[in-house]
C-alpha cells in the first residue's frame, strides 16, 4: 500500500544547454527578444532578456524513489544552485519518510530554511520536490494527481495563449492571447504610442470578443502604467498582468484603485506561499492571481494559495507550468481557465511548453484539453541530456 512506502532515494539532476529549459530557446526565439523587463532601464540590456541572464539557472530536474522502487520526479528553474540546496539540505527531510507525508515533508522543509529562503530559489527547490512527491504518490496509488486533490469539477480546460501573434492564438482555437509588453517607461511616450498601435492592430485583426492581455513583467512604474491602460482602453484590454515587482504592493493597489475595474489588474507569477499571496489580497493589489507552482511551493502550497483567494474572491489562474498547472485548475471552479505559453519560436504552432524534457506532455486541441487519466502527472522524463549531480540515499 502506498501509506507503507517509504523514501529511500533522491536523485538530483541539471539539464544541459539545450535540454529542456523554457527559458533558454536561443536568440531566434520570441520569448527571449525585446520584451520590456526589471533591466530595460539600462540601454545595454533592452534589446534581449538574455543580454542580462534570464536563462543563466537552468533546469533542476528531482527524481524520489520510493523503497518497492517506484519513482516520481518533478522539475523547476533554479539549475545547479538548487541542485545543491536539494542534495545538501532538503534531502535529508525526505529519506526514510513515509511517501503520503506530504504534508509534514513540505513543512519541515519550509521552516529549515527560513534563515535563508522563504522566496525565491530556495522556494524554487522545494517545490520541484513536492512536485516529485506528489507525482510519487500517485503512481504509488495509481491515480492522477488531479483525483488525489478532489476531482475534475470540469470536463476539459480552456486556455487563452501567452505569445506576440494573439491574431494566430485566435486561429487555434484560443480564447485570448496575451502579449509582452516591449517597451517599458525608458520608451517614454513613443513606447505608449507603438504599443497602442500595436495593440489596436491586434484588436481590428481578433474582432471584439477575443480577450487581448498584456503580460507588463515588472518593467513599469504607476505613471507609466496608468497611460499605458488609458492608452488602450479603446480596445478593451481584458487585463494587465505583473506591471510591478512582487513586493511592490502599493503600487498594485493604486493602478488597481485608479483603474476601477475597467481594465483588470492580475500579478503573483513571482510570489511565492501563503503569506506573500495573503499580503497581496489583503492589500486589494490584484483582480485575480497567477502563482507558479513550480515556484510558489508545489502543489501543496498551491492548495493553500488557492483557498486564500477564494475566500477574498479571487479567481487563481496559474502561470504556465503545463501538467502542473493542469493537474489543478482541472480542480477548481475558481481556476475557469488556464494560460498556454506558446513555445514555438515563432508562436505559429502549438507544441509541448516542457519539450523534450517531458515525454507524452498534453497540449491543447482548439484551445482546449482533456486531461489524461493516468498516474501522477501524468508525464515521463527524457532522460537525454540529463546529468546526475546527486544522489541521496
Amino acid at each position: 500500500m502506498a501509506e507503507r512506502q517509504k523514501i529511500r532515494a533522491v536523485r538530483v539532476h541539471v539539464v544541459r544547454q539545450g535540454g529542456g529549459d523554457y527559458h533558454d530557446q536561443g536568440q531566434e526565439h520570441w520569448i527571449v527578444g525585446e520584451i520590456a523587463t526589471p533591466m530595460s532601464v539600462y540601454p545595454q540590456y533592452r534589446a534581449t532578456r538574455s543580454s542580462w541572464g534570464l536563462n543563466v539557472l537552468g533546469t533542476v530536474v528531482v527524481e524520489i524513489e520510493s523503497s518497492d522502487g517506484t519513482v516520481g520526479f518533478g522539475v523547476t528553474t533554479g539549475g545547479p544552485p538548487a541542485a545543491w540546496i536539494i542534495e545538501h539540505h532538503l534531502a535529508r527531510f525526505l529519506i526514510g519518510q513515509r511517501a503520503s507525508d506530504v504534508e509534514l515533508m513540505w513543512d519541515q522543509m519550509y521552516r529549515a530554511t527560513l534563515y535563508y529562503g522563504r522566496k525565491g530559489l530556495v522556494l524554487n527547490a522545494i517545490s520541484a520536490v513536492d512536485l516529485a512527491l506528489w507525482d510519487l504518490l500517485g503512481h504509488l496509488r495509481q491515480e492522477p494527481v488531479f483525483a488525489m486533490i478532489g476531482g475534475a469539477v470540469r470536463d476539459q480546460i480552456e486556455f487563452y495563449a501567452t505569445g506576440p501573434r494573439p491574431d494566430l492564438a485566435k486561429e487555434m482555437g484560443f480564447i485570448g492571447g496575451k502579449m509582452p509588453l516591449r517597451y517599458g517607461p525608458a520608451s517614454g511616450q513613443e513606447g505608449i504610442r507603438l504599443t497602442q498601435e500595436h495593440f489596436r492592430r491586434m484588436r481590428e485583426r481578433v474582432g471584439e470578443d477575443f480577450w487581448l492581455m498584456m503580460d507588463c513583467w515588472m518593467a513599469l512604474d504607476v505613471p507609466y502604467a496608468v497611460q499605458l491602460a488609458e492608452a488602450l482602453a479603446p480596445y478593451h484590454p481584458k487585463w494587465l498582468e505583473e506591471c510591478f515587482p512582487a513586493d511592490d504592493l502599493w503600487s498594485y493597489r493604486t493602478l488597481r484603485q485608479q483603474l476601477g475595474r475597467r481594465i483588470l489588474v492580475s500579478t503573483g507569477e513571482h510570489e511565492a506561499t501563503r503569506w506573500g499571496f495573503r499580503s497581496l489580497l489583503e492589500a486589494e493589489g490584484a483582480d485575480f492571481i497567477q502563482p507558479d507552482v513550480n515556484w510558489c511551493g508545489g502543489m501543496t502550497e498551491l492548495l493553500k494559495i488557492a483557498a486564500l483567494a477564494d475566500a477574498h474572491g479571487a479567481w487563481t489562474i496559474p502561470h504556465g507550468s503545463s501538467v502542473y498547472s493542469y493537474h489543478f485548475v482541472v480542480t477548481r471552479t475558481g481556476s475557469p481557465f488556464a494560460e498556454f505559453l506558446m513555445m514555438a519560436p515563432a508562436a505559429d504552432k502549438v507544441v509541448p511548453m516542457f519539450s523534450p524534457l517531458l515525454i507524452d506532455e498534453p497540449i491543447p486541441d482548439q484551445g482546449r484539453l482533456k486531461l489524461p487519466d493516468r498516474p501522477g502527472f501524468g508525464v515521463k522524463l527524457n532522460r537525454e541530456g540529463l546529468e546526475l549531480v546527486g544522489e541521496i540515499s
